[in-house]
């Protein structure tokens, strides 16, 4: 059984922390009491957010690394376990993106995309792993994408990096589980969330992207974060869009073909000009976006209805025990009509029988037809049949 530390008795490592999702977590983890490190390739970025946090009264130090290099994943590693004395939660975060169809995209980004969105959170765990072990347990929480069940068009590189992360965290989870070792590996997916992430990201469309709506407040991973943290679970779908495209693409993957080729592409183009060769974040850093929001926050939603339901148990028991009243008044219903229907088909049965094919009244009629059920009493005409006038 996998006991987590209280996040206010917790040390907290989050990388990818300078925008977005990342930065949110932070401030949340810190208001919580947690002590912070955070990580990033933006220095500006890192340095406000601790910035912020101390001013707040919070406790949180910063380290700079490229997720993509593990010498220097180590280092924030050593440097929390310096300054903290250890570990006990590991947050994955860092991504980076690349619009454009796969002929049109370069090797050489896709492999980037590769070596930060997977690679990078392979070294995250990689340097993760032990201190949570001499800590006596913790959680590596990596955070993924609904595109890690279903990519979108435009995001070959994207959604092949996050399939790989869905693929080394199952092994991993399972791993550890077979050692009996008491570190939770939790898988987070988020639908389109509205961060500065598609304001750096790189563009072949001719446009700046936006992630295919509806957007969600980066408020709710960062609650999935915090959740994930305090209690061992092994997958979280981040936004009821992410469940519906879940749903959809297990029930029928056609469906979500015909969906995507109808919405798809139109729905991840904005209407202001992003020329190719624009400034972007695939291979380095990109000042300035050192904020929580992206541009998109008229078209967000603050709230995911699903999410606190998955984790408020009272409230699933209550649903569920709502869906299995609605369901059994649909199933006594439904035996109740077909009963009537079975009646009035041997009803129909016994009254043709009746009559031969002359339209003559048939005396001698059909054993078989003139014994029916109306509900749960036998009938038989040949016993009182034709006293009632037949």
């Amino acid at each position: 059984m996998i006991q987590l530390r209280p996040i206010e008795e917790q040390v907290v490592v989050l990388m990818g922390a300078s925008s977005g999702i990342g930065r949110q977590a932070a401030y949340q983890f810190a208001r919580r009491g947690a002590k912070v490190v955070a990580s990033a390739r933006d220095e500006e970025g890192l340095f406000s957010l601790v910035e912020d946090i101390r001013r707040m009264g919070g406790d949180a130090t910063y380290w700079m690394a490229d997720v993509a290099d593990f010498d220097q994943v180590q280092q924030v590693a050593a440097h929390a376990v310096g300054t903290y004395g250890r570990i006990d939660t590991w947050v994955n975060l860092a991504a980076v993106s690349l619009y454009a169809t796969f002929e049109e995209t370069t090797p050489a980004e896709f492999r980037q995309v590769i070596d930060v969105n997977l690679m990078g959170q392979v070294h995250g765990a990689k340097a993760a792993l032990p201190h949570l072990r001499a800590a006596g347990g913790g959680a590596l929480i990596c955070i993924s994408s609904v595109e890690g069940l279903r990519t979108l068009p435009y995001q070959s590189a994207y959604g092949a990096s996050k399939h790989g992360v869905i693929g080394f965290l199952e092994a991993l989870r399972l791993e550890l589980r077979h050692e009996g070792t008491p570190i939770s590996v939790t898988n987070i997916m988020p639908t389109s969330i509205n961060t500065p992430f598609f304001n750096k990201a790189r563009t072949k469309l001719g446009v700046m992207p936006k992630g295919a709506p509806p957007l969600y407040s980066p408020r709710i991973v960062a609650d999935a974060i915090l959740y994930a943290a305090e209690h061992p679970v092994a997958d979280l779908l981040v936004g009821d869009a992410a469940r519906m495209m879940a749903l959809m693409q297990r029930l029928s993957p056609r469906l979500v073909d015909w969906y995507l080729l109808a919405t798809g592409f139109n729905s991840q183009r904005t209407q202001r000009p992003k020329p190719i060769g624009a400034l972007d974040n695939l291979f380095g850093p990109l000042p300035g976006y050192d904020r929580v929001e992206g541009d998109f926050s008229r078209q967000t939603l603050p709230i995911s209805l699903m999410d606190d339901l998955q984790r408020n148990r009272t409230a699933q028991i209550v649903a569920w025990g709502l869906l299995l009243g609605a369901m059994a008044g649909i199933a006594i219903q439904r035996r109740r009509n077909g009963v009537r229907r079975f009646d009035w088909e041997r009803q129909m049965q016994r009254e043709n029988a009746r009559w031969d094919d002359d339209g003559n009244p048939n005396v001698y009629g059909s054993r078989e037809a003139d014994i029916y059920h109306y509900g749960d009493v036998a009938h038989n005409d040949f016993a009182y049949g034709y006293s009632q006038g037949y």
